[in-house]
Parts: structure tokens; C-alpha cells; sequence
């Protein structure tokens, strides 16, 4: 059976059960539907003294699970158009109403974390909330609450939602970039509906790409067991901070393979800034065409190595255009930061305020020019 890649959210219809992925998109028919959720990955051992004396994270996670939230959205069930139905004749003809039928009441369940206790504000996945008509937040100690949308990123699968209560706590945001292929990681959320589950595991890539799930691109992969209702769940380190929101699993049959991805959470604090400000995301562009470089072309280039974007053509007129940039350079670094790719350079940027100066190192003429771009909308 092929494998797909799908979010990962539990959805019901009212008077009938059915599944949905979290950030996957497992078929309808499949194993799913009938609860079941294929083959299961080996548990991740954690070694005695890796967390400390008694070889447990428990008390970890007491400072860390009254953080991550459950999340129910009423939505209308999308309905079968046939294209007649347009046609007020063809409605006329056969005594049908004017108004064309609602789409059936439909539940679904996802999973979010609290990062602002003072201000009530939880992060969740943009596919979670989409085309929501009600939002309720449930808190580990039971309590139910409205949710109010602040804003929703579909490019980066990131919405912004704000609860008003008391006694809120917060899961501190870690460092993404910090983190190592090997590095054990817990993942929290509401798999199927159950409640309040955790699982473990390792990181086992950083920088996935490629998987055509969202817009940008740059996933923390991990073994750590995710199913649907996880989406909008933490991805939490040994230290209990977050390092990223789970968004998507790769399974034959929507269930767990060992293999999840989450949007790290370097990416997750700037789109999250944005949404609190302006309620959207306010990307920042250059107006330059760029592509990786290819081994092939480091030689042409006789650059070493072939990490970097190289630029292929400028738009007249465009920052770049008046900040100095050319054709044929080879972006190496964004603010001291090295890049690896071109997709590594395009997010870099896309999640840019507007406006915001960039500092950009590239490679022309065999040797390192800096150059100073101001991004514009």
C-alpha cells in the first residue's frame, strides 16, 4: 500500500464516526475508518541515567502537560455539489428549494499549547481551525472554554487562538535550531479523541522538505508515535520546552509509522508574533528567482562545498535590485546564519516582517561580498 503523508486532526460527523489525518491525508476508506491503525513502531528505549536519577521524565512532564490543550471545532461538513444544482431552471423544473442544502454539522479534534499564560494565547495548527464555526479549549484540569481565532497562517500550517481563565500555564519556547539529530523528544496531544496522551522518541531529521504538505517548508522529524488528533500538539525536549508543533505523520494507512513531522519552533515564533500584531502574516520579499546549488554548478561556480542558493535572476526595481545583489551570486548566510538550500533561503525570508533589514552573505567572483537588504511586501 502506498504511503501518504497527511495531517493529523479526529473528526466526527454528528451521527457518525469517521477519521480524518492530523497533518496527514490518509485516504477515507482506509484502515482507519475502521480504527485500525496498522503497523505499530517499536517503543523508543530510553536508556536508564538519560534523564537523570530513576531513569524517568515524569516530573517533567507534571511542569509540562497542563500546557497542551485539547480542541474541538464545529465545522460544516463540506457537501457533494452537483453542478445542475447551480442552474435555477433545472431547481424550478424539479420543485427544489432555492436554497441549496447545508453541509451536515461535523466535530473534529486536534490539539494545541498554550505559549502566553498572562495573555491566554495557544498555538495550534492552521488545518485544525480552518473553516470553523465554534472553537473549544479543554484544559488538563477539565475545564471547557471558548476559543477566540486571532489568526491563521495556511503557508506555514500555524493559526493563533486566545482563551480567557486563570491559572494558565505556559510551555517555555525552546531552540530549534539547537537541536540534534538524536536528541530525545516527547510528544503531547489528543490522539483519537482519547485525551491527554505521550509519547517518546527521538528527532530523526532536521530540515525535511519537499513533502508538499505546506507552503514553508523545514520539519523536524521524529519517531515519536503521532496519530490523528495530535495535530497542533507539542513537540517537547528533555528540558520541557517546546521545540516545535506536530502537524503531519507518513503512514500506509494513516496510523503511526515512526515517522512524524513538526514545524520547528523557530518558525512557529515568527509567524506567531505576527498574527498577535496584525492577525496575518505580513511576508517580506527580495524580487530575486533563486535555485539550489548543485554540485555541478559549485564547480562551474569553483566554489567548495555545495550549501548555498544561488540567485538566478532579479526583478528591476526590486530590493535586491537596489541592494546590490546579482545575478549569479550565491547566497551563503542570512544574518550570519549559514543556508543549506534554496527552500532554507526562502523561508528565511518569507517569514521576514516587511521592511525588516537582512544581512546577506554571498559568494561572487571567487570571493565574499556583504550586502544589506531591506525587505519589501
Amino acid at each position: 500500500m502506498k504511503a501518504v503523508v497527511r495531517p493529523v486532526v479526529f473528526a466526527t460527523a454528528v451521527g457518525m464516526a469517521a477519521l480524518t489525518g492530523c497533518a496527514l491525508f490518509a485516504p477515507a476508506d482506509s484502515g482507519l475508518g475502521r480504527w485500525g491503525l496498522g503497523p505499530s513502531p517499536a517503543a523508543a528505549a530510553l536508556p536508564l541515567g538519560a534523564v537523570g536519577g530513576g531513569g524517568t521524565i515524569a516530573p517533567m512532564l507534571e511542569q509540562v502537560t497542563p500546557a497542551v490543550v485539547n480542541i474541538s471545532v464545529l465545522s460544516q461538513a463540506p457537501q457533494a455539489e452537483n453542478p445542475l444544482l447551480r442552474d435555477p431552471f433545472f431547481r424550478r423544473f424539479f420543485n427544489m428549494p432555492d436554497q441549496m442544502p447545508q453541509g451536515r454539522p461535523q466535530v473534529s479534534a486536534g490539539s494545541g499549547v498554550i505559549v502566553d499564560a498572562r495573555n491566554g494565547y495557544v498555538v495550534t495548527n492552521n488545518h485544525v481551525v480552518e473553516n470553523a464555526q465554534e472553537i473549544a479549549v479543554t484544559l488538563k484540569d477539565r475545564r471547557r472554554l471558548r476559543a477566540k481565532l486571532i489568526g491563521r497562517d495556511a503557508a506555514t500550517d500555524i493559526a493563533l487562538l486566545q482563551i480567557k481563565a486563570d491559572s494558565l500555564t505556559a510551555l517555555p519556547l525552546g531552540d530549534s535550531d539547537g537541536a540534534k539529530v538524536g536528541d530525545f523528544v516527547v510528544a503531547i496531544g489528543n490522539p483519537f479523541g482519547l485525551g491527554q496522551t505521550v509519547t517518546s522518541g527521538i528527532i530523526s531529521a532536521l530540515g525535511r522538505s519537499g513533502l508538499k504538505i505546506e507552503g514553508y517548508e523545514d520539519f523536524i522529524q521524529t519517531d515519536a508515535s503521532i496519530n490523528p488528533g495530535n495535530s497542533g500538539g507539542g513537540l517537547v525536549n528533555f528540558q520541557g520546552e517546546l521545540i516545535g508543533i506536530n502537524t503531519a505523520i507518513i503512514g500506509p494507512a494513516g496510523g503511526s509509522v515512526g515517522i512524524g513531522f513538526a514545524v520547528p519552533v523557530s518558525i512557529v515564533r515568527s509567524v506567531v508574533e505576527q498574527l498577535r500584531e496584525y492577525g496575518e502574516v505580513r511576508r517580506g520579499r527580495l524580487g530575486i528567482a533563486i535555485q539550489d546549488l548543485t554540485p555541478d554548478l559549485a564547480e562551474t561556480l569553483s566554489l567548495k562545498g555545495d550549501e548555498g542558493a544561488l540567485i538566478a535572476k532579479i526583478e528591476r526595481g526590486s530590493p535586491a535590485d537596489s541592494g546590490g545583489l546579482r545575478s549569479g551570486d550565491v547566497v551563503v548566510a542570512v544574518d550570519g546564519r549559514p543556508v543549506r538550500s534554496a527552500t532554507d533561503f526562502r523561508n528565511r525570508i518569507g517569514l521576514m516582517r516587511v521592511g525588516t533589514p537582512v544581512q546577506l552573505t554571498v559568494v561572487r567572483d571567487g570571493g565574499q561580498k556583504s550586502l544589506t537588504v531591506r525587505t519589501a511586501r
